[in-house]
């Protein structure tokens, strides 16, 4: 017989890669940002490589599962969250992996003063959070503008990943992201991770919700075009509906 591997499971779903003997652990964690300006992620993995950049990563398992599928590409997840990067760094570092990194920072922070012009392949936004609150609304992240600095720091040819469990949030993105990307809806789940690629999507599946899914290729733009765009999109005003308490709850144990 084979030795047994060490898989890690959340709602009888494996968390992807092996939880290796600790002699083989590694320390994925940024726990300190250099000041504002353009971080030489080479400096930081070693060598030059593909970038992936996961905004709010929760507790890690999509950025897992592209590192350990694509051990030819580096890996960003950042939050805001504490404790659920500490789950994230905690599983990185058990399964060796050497491609990751993880930072609690927000995401128009991180896209505006540390990635550079055209520096990213794939940048991934799962179940940006909708706030309810009326008074939170200036604080929901797929804006217009946000939406231009993520296209002004993908590569050409750089491809934007988006997924909610919030109808209005999607018509929102429907309005807008199309501007700056060549979009496609994604029917059905992703085919790399059938029972969902995030936390938040295996608990969305598991109470039959629907769950909004796209991907885009950046357009090319120049910054007269982006400015432009800006401006005359609709900023995400809208009303975000009842709040979920119980999934925001178990998204977050």
């Amino acid at each position: 017989m084979g030795e047994r591997r060490n898989i890690e499971r959340e709602f009888g779903v494996p968390i992807p890669g092996e939880i290796l003997d600790p002699s083989r652990w590694t320390k994925t964690a940024l726990k300190k940002l250099p000041p504002p300006g353009p971080i030489d992620w080479g400096a930081i993995f070693g060598r030059r490589a593909p970038l992936i950049v996961d905004i709010g990563c929760g507790n890690g398992r999509f950025l897992l599962s592209s590192a350990v599928a694509r051990p030819d590409h580096d890996h960003v997840g950042i939050d805001i969250l504490p404790l659920v990067l500490r789950y994230a760094t905690r599983r990185a570092n058990q399964r060796g992996l050497a491609n990751v990194r993880f930072a609690a920072i927000d995401g128009q922070r991180l896209v505006s003063e540390y990635l550079a012009p055209t520096s990213v392949c794939e940048i991934h936004i799962y179940h940006p959070q909708p706030y309810h609150e009326a008074r939170e609304v200036a604080r929901r992240l797929l804006s217009p503008a946000f939406i231009a600095d993520v296209q002004r720091v993908l590569e050409p040819g750089g491809k934007l990943f988006v997924q909610t469990d919030n109808p209005p949030y999607w018509r929102h993105v429907a309005q807008v992201v199309p501007a700056f990307f060549d979009w496609h809806e994604q029917h059905g789940p992703w085919q790399d991770s059938p029972k969902g690629r995030t936390r938040r999507e295996i608990l969305a599946l598991r109470r039959r919700l629907p769950v909004h899914r796209g991907w885009g290729t950046r357009k090319e733009l120049s910054d007269d075009e982006r400015e432009r765009l800006v401006i005359t999109l609709p900023l995400p005003r809208f009303d975000a509906g009842p709040r979920l308490r119980d999934l925001d709850e178990m998204e977050r144990e």
